[in-house]
């Protein structure tokens, strides 16, 4: 029987592979799960212990071969959230800046998903989609929302699940007043 090894053993036995098709196998099974950018697969080879030169030259390849796009991967990541866990867009930009997507990439993103015209960046977005959003995180959450009797109150909690999630204050008035509104009928 084989013993079996500790991380740091196995980590040592990777830093001694120099063949790059076994660094490319853990990529895939990396990539297996769900798409990931650049940066996270790189974070993460690396943090196997795979030698440096190999997981460059692994990482050239998948994006030579389209299996890493930076661009595909945060544009799948905001349609993602906004089918399943709405976000406003500082949110879906923090999320997107710590997955290592670069600040070009996540402004022309959310430029689109708002359908502004990116000139100097995003620092503000018209915020048709942020209120798109909001609302059907309010109506994903209206049955719980509804069990307080106090429209006040109700209001308030509509308020702050929007801002937990990242959207803008105006964003979060405008919805939660109107969701307010919409539950007294």
């Amino acid at each position: 029987m084989q013993r079996r090894l500790d991380p740091a053993e196995r980590s040592a036995q990777r830093a001694e592979i120099q063949d790059p098709e076994v660094v490319m196998d853990a990529a895939a099974v990396f990539l297996a799960v769900r798409p990931r950018s650049v940066a996270e697969t790189r974070r993460r080879l690396r943090h196997h212990g795979y030698p440096s030169g190999l997981v460059d030259s692994v990482i050239e390849r998948l994006v030579a071969l389209s299996y890493l796009d930076d661009e595909a991967f945060a544009r799948a990541w905001v349609e993602s959230r906004d089918r399943s866990r709405p976000r406003g867009w500082l949110a879906l930009r923090l999320e997107l800046e710590s997955k290592g997507v670069e600040r070009r990439v996540v402004d022309l993103v959310i430029a689109e998903r708002d359908g502004t015209d990116l000139t100097d960046g995003v620092t503000e977005t018209s915020g048709a989609a942020d209120r798109l959003a909001a609302e059907r995180l309010l109506e994903r959450r209206r049955a719980s929302l509804e069990r307080e009797p106090d429209l006040r109150r109700r209001g308030q909690k509509a308020y702050a699940l929007l801002a937990r999630n990242g959207f803008e204050p105006t964003t979060c008035a405008e919805a939660a007043t109107g969701f307010s509104r919409s539950s007294q009928d």
